[in-house]
């Protein structure tokens, strides 16, 4: 089959394209013909460094989201399942390949009339908004920050936030990320690359009582000074390369709740389903910016590393 190859650490060039083993469904497992693999961007930090949350080791097939067709079953594994479009996680590794093994119990069911693009594309992201939004606990008259606000997690969370009634204000990097934001229901949309941003947030909304961090860094810790005492701030990406950093003491001290949530494999699994559901009932919509085939996988990561990105990226294989 085809696969794309990470053999060394590095740039993007070293995401190489080339033939790999047909997987065989054992017992409890069952295959996926892959229509689309979901690019994140911890997939590009482990490309370069080896850095994130995957503990394969080299030389491996990159990638930990797919959507496809289920097109054959194990041993003992009900054959119904065959046909089926799904949605789901590797294990951390073997998703930039045309076909994938997974344990049975793992795939969740896309709902009909959900297009499989769709589907991949809130694999991740919807479920990390929805429990984010769940954690944040908003009010109607909440004013929301929403940081990487054109992003996969922010677009969805900018949409969210709208339709539970508050102000959100969005705030992306760069003119052609900034003008989608509107259109997803942010009132006040920032460039946080103008030395001002601070100051336009303020002549908006004035203080602000969310904060999705999402860009961390120095953005981060000047979204948790525009913060109100007895605010929020729930951090889930670094876009600057490190986290915002901000001191639980210094959080305390001016009345800011830092919420970081742990949720169950379970419930991650549920927050996916919700998430599914939501789309399949026309109430959220993931961004899409960018799509490329999966020989141009180099191409994806060299554009999410260099910040020109709306939205998902996704590898099309169907």
């Amino acid at each position: 089959m085809r696969a794309v190859w990470l053999r060394e650490f590095g740039g993007p060039e070293v995401l190489v394209p080339g033939p790999a083993p047909t997987p065989r469904p054992g017992p409890g497992q069952v295959l996926i013909d892959v229509v689309h693999a979901n690019i994140t961007f911890v997939e590009t930090q482990f490309r370069a460094t080896g850095f994130g949350p995957s503990l394969a080791t080299l030389p491996v097939i990159p990638g930990n989201g797919v959507g496809g067709v289920i097109s054959a079953v194990g041993p003992d594994v009900d054959p119904g399942l065959v046909g089926r479009r799904v949605v789901t996680g590797t294990g951390g590794s073997g998703a930039y390949a045309e076909r994938v093994v997974v344990d049975a119990t793992t795939p969740v069911p896309v709902p009909d009339g959900l297009p499989l693009d769709q589907a991949v594309a809130l694999l991740a992201d919807g479920r990390t908004a929805l429990m984010l939004l769940d954690a944040a606990d908003l009010r109607p008259d909440d004013r929301v920050l929403v940081e990487a606000a054109a992003g996969g997690v922010g677009s969805l969370l900018v949409q969210l936030a709208a339709r539970a009634g508050t102000r959100v204000v969005g705030l992306a990097g760069g003119t052609r990320k900034v003008s989608l934001l509107p259109g997803l229901g942010a009132r006040v949309a920032v460039d946080y690359r103008e030395p001002d941003w601070p100051d336009r947030v303020r002549a908006a909304v004035g203080a602000v009582d969310v904060v999705f961090d999402g860009v961390g860094g120095t953005v981060g810790r000047t979204a948790f000074e525009l913060l109100e005492p007895g605010g929020r701030m729930l951090s889930f990406g670094l876009a600057s390369g490190e986290w915002a950093g901000i001191p639980e003491q210094a959080a305390a001290e001016r009345g800011v709740t830092l919420i970081r949530p742990a949720p169950t494999p379970q419930q991650l699994r549920a927050y996916t389903e919700r998430a599914l559901a939501e789309a399949a009932a026309g109430r959220l919509r993931a961004v899409i910016g960018q799509r490329f085939p999966l020989e141009r996988a180099a191409d994806a990561h060299a554009a999410i590393s260099a910040r020109d990105t709306v939205g998902k990226t996704l590898l099309d294989l169907g």
